[in-house]
């Protein structure tokens, strides 16, 4: 076999930080779905600058933007107290910015994806307005919750459940026809685990609907930046991406949350070793304690060759199954309390 050629590695998040606390009962952002989405009417003038905003806490920070739990300095965004802003970083282009808006207004009224509220184009740096959640990303989450979560016997039965929405919020997607390119646990934000989790961060994400042809998922650009841990071998091998793609990072999301947010291919340490190691068939180990069910669902999101793994809507059935029969186990309207 050819040794692949080298690709660029999307920058890893510089920081991920749980907001301190979650909202209280009765705050504006439990508000009713359609007051959530009444923004998404707005005229093209912009509501909202950076000057308005009041950054509390930093929630992550990729290469193209950072992540802020913020509030307005005075009033409110769309009724809303508190909320999730994306701030992009200098350099990043304005139609890359303005594409991530079409596919999220695209994508709205779904409760497993991070809803967008308001924005602003029109100078830099631009700025995305998004719902609130209270615990940041699942990533940062689980490795704060590890010591309590890892002695719960219910921590199967828990990820299974935040599994199924995420399956959800990507069957979603795929019916919208957009791919998100960008699928990692990184990128699922928490207002309440395992029940209200989010698919965010769109920034990859590729609308189907406006492209020429199905070959348009063909990527032209041989230096684009992606996260390669999460990247099927198709990628490297053809510089193809389909659906199917995003179906083999559901796979590697739920072997991170089996590890806690632990890296995928911890051992490998250049972009080169991941590529290789990829292309040559080699897949994460299996988690210690993953229930035989779940495992096969990851082992089958990386099947070989792409058309043998299954769609969103298979893995939504799957999962639903398994949530089924746990349900004489776990009693999913008293969830358990956890600390933060």
């Amino acid at each position: 076999m050819t040794r692949p050629a080298p690709v660029v590695e999307a920058e890893e998040e510089v920081v991920e930080l749980v907001p301190p606390t979650p909202l209280q009962h009765g705050t504006t952002i439990r508000s009713a779905s359609r007051r959530l989405w009444k923004g998404l009417q707005q005229s093209e003038d912009p509501s909202v600058n950076k000057s308005d905003l009041n950054l509390l806490q930093l929630i992550k920070a990729g290469k193209e933007g950072v992540f802020y739990q913020a509030r307005m300095n005075r009033g409110t965004c769309k009724g809303h107290s508190m909320f999730t802003c994306k701030i992009s970083k200098e350099g990043v282009r304005l139609k890359h910015v303005e594409m991530e808006v079409s596919i999220m207004k695209k994508l709205s009224h779904h409760k497993n994806i991070l809803q967008l509220l308001d924005w602003n184009t029109t100078a830099e740096p631009y700025i995305l307005i998004m719902e609130y959640v209270s615990y940041g990303t699942l990533r940062t989450f689980l490795q704060t919750n590890r010591v309590h979560l890892s002695g719960d016997p219910e921590l199967q039965s828990l990820l299974t459940i935040a599994s199924f929405h995420i399956a959800l919020a990507m069957q979603h997607l795929r019916s919208k026809m957009i791919m998100h390119c960008d699928l990692a646990l990184r990128n699922v934000m928490v207002s309440k685990f395992p029940w209200e989790v989010k698919v965010a961060e769109f920034g990859l994400a590729r609308d189907l609907t406006r492209m020429a042809s199905r070959r348009s998922s063909r990527w032209n650009n041989p230096q684009q930046r992606v996260p390669l841990r999460w990247y099927p071998p198709e990628y490297f091998k053809n510089k193809y991406y389909s659906f199917k793609g995003d179906v083999w990072a559901f796979g590697i999301v739920l072997w991170e949350m089996q590890m806690f947010g632990t890296l995928p291919y911890p051992n490998l340490e250049t972009s080169e070793e991941v590529v290789y190691h990829i292309c040559m068939g080699h897949k994460n180990t299996n988690p210690e304690g993953c229930r035989p069910e779940m495992l096969h669902i990851m082992r089958d999101c990386w099947q070989e060759p792409h058309t043998l793994r299954p769609s969103f809507t298979d893995i939504v059935c799957m999962l639903e199954n398994i949530i089924e029969n746990d349900a004489d186990y776990v009693d999913v309207d008293s969830p358990p309390a956890l600390v933060s």
